[in-house]
């Protein structure tokens, strides 16, 4: 047999080697090659198109870092997005899910050093959630993808929707019911049944023959006549009575079901509260004490979470995150927007805050509520307009 025949034992051991993962020394990332051994490592870089190679990078190093970073980034996201969605998990086990990969991108040709830099930085970018624990950094993917967040808001406000008209429909079966007993013992109260009118035509009230003869003339027939117009005519006030008190609780009760409804609109609550146009302050310390506790207007809102903010006193930009940024209270009597809540969206004056409950009582300037005075509203639903 030759030296290079494909079923000889030494071909198929190279093979079965080559399948798995090698040393990481004897790994050139530029040439994307892994060799066996430290003679076979030692050959490749004397070759001539791993010498081309490394001119090439070295015109333009950080071109080639960015690449494998972002290259780096972006198989980890998925896998952890695939894999594990957004469960919390140990940052290590996705790590090692990913280097069991052959063709993977190592973690020494990009700009991070270690897999805890790695796990801050996704953190500081807002593509996952990071905590320390005494086990080691954990994380969990963020889902910002705009179909997968339509495609959520849509079940739950579908859901919501389910539950408003099953809940509507019981309240107001049961409310036109409780209505309905208590119209009935009510009237029972007020209308005792009545009882047949008797006139003793034998033993006459008055002396004088006049009257007598009056009431003799009378016969039985003609005072039955009237006491049954007389009962009618009650029983027709009665029912009308009833029918005007039954119309009016109907009333009632659609507009305190309305009432419900507004109420469930004024309480509903997002995730997200940015909007264009406020001003909002830099909460965190990561941008270094040039930005931190500074003040800067939201220019532009991207995927509902993350903002373009322009300093208002160096007038930089910076693309931030909302967990970044906190309200900001103006004084009394300038205008506000409202961003979370009923009112979202409207425009307001603010006229007082309450430093013990968090709260400000704010005017209503714009839409269909404009003039109405909305008390108790928590800071962070409010911010000062630019």
């Amino acid at each position: 047999m030759g030296k290079s025949d494909f079923l000889t034992p030494k071909a198929i051991a190279n093979r079965i080697k080559s399948k798995g993962l090698q040393k990481l020394r004897w790994y050139c990332q530029m040439c994307q090659k892994q060799c066996r051994d430290e003679n076979g490592f030692k050959c490749h870089c004397m070759s001539e198109s791993h010498q081309r190679q490394l001119l090439l990078a070295s015109e333009n190093p950080q071109q080639f870092m960015d690449y494998f970073s972002e290259e780096f980034r972006n198989d980890f996201l998925e896998l952890l997005r695939r894999r594990f969605g957004t469960k919390r998990v140990h940052n290590n086990i996705v790590y090692n899910e990913y280097i069991s990969h052959r063709e993977h991108i190592h973690m020494n040709a990009t700009q991070w050093e270690t897999l805890t830099d790695f796990t801050k930085w996704l953190g500081r970018e807002g593509l996952c959630k990071v905590d320390e624990t005494p086990k080691g950094w954990y994380i969990q993917y963020i889902d910002r993808d705009p179909e997968t967040i339509r495609r959520q808001l849509e079940l739950e406000k579908k859901k919501k929707q389910d539950l408003d008209d099953e809940e509507k429909t019981a309240k107001f079966i049961e409310e036109q019911v409780r209505r309905g007993l208590e119209g009935k013992e009510q009237v029972g109260k007020q209308h005792p049944p009545e009882r047949p009118f008797t006139f003793n035509l034998s033993k006459g009230a008055c002396s004088s023959g006049a009257t007598s003869s009056k009431s003799s003339t009378l016969g039985p027939s003609a005072l039955k006549t009237i006491g049954s117009s007389a009962s009618v005519k009650r029983k027709e006030s009665s029912q009308s009575s009833a029918q005007s008190k039954e119309k009016k609780k109907k009333k009632s009760a659609l507009d305190e079901i309305m009432e419900i409804e507004e109420e469930k609109k004024r309480t509903a609550r997002t995730d997200y509260w940015l909007q264009p146009e406020i001003v909002v302050k830099i909460i965190t310390k990561k941008l270094g004490e040039k930005y931190h506790k500074k003040k800067g207007i939201v220019k532009e809102v991207i995927d509902k979470y993350t903002a373009v903010v322009k300093m208002i006193d160096s007038g930089d930009k910076l693309k931030l995150d909302q967990t970044h940024l906190e309200t900001v209270i103006p004084a009394p009597g300038k205008r506000i927007l409202v961003l979370n809540g009923g009112y979202r969206g409207n425009e307001g004056t603010l006229e007082s805050i309450n430093e013990k409950t968090f709260s400000a009582t704010i005017v209503i300037e714009t839409g269909p509520l404009k003039g109405r005075r909305v008390e108790g509203i928590q800071y962070e639903d409010i911010s000062k307009l630019a």
